[in-house]
């Protein structure tokens, strides 16, 4: 299962990207989320997964945390 589509929609609603526009190689640099924005990404992303996320390595992309997420639920 991925998680790139929920994901992408997390950061559409925060920076006004489209989600459609949005792919796994997209940094979150390139969106204009920092390290503060990344902490309210993953509290959002809790709420609309229904899991806690403990980030406990740097992801870069958003298909680097599509990867982390799967791997948690794997």
């Amino acid at each position: 299962m991925s998680y790139v589509e929920a994901i992408a929609q997390v950061v559409s609603e925060r920076t006004g990207y489209k989600a459609e526009d949005i792919t796994a190689d997209h940094t979150f640099a390139e969106l204009g989320i920092d390290s503060l924005d990344t902490v309210e990404l993953m509290m959002a992303l809790e709420d609309v997964l229904g899991f806690e996320i403990e980030l406990d390595q740097a992801v870069r992309t958003v298909g680097e945390l599509d990867a982390f997420l799967q791997g948690m639920q794997g």
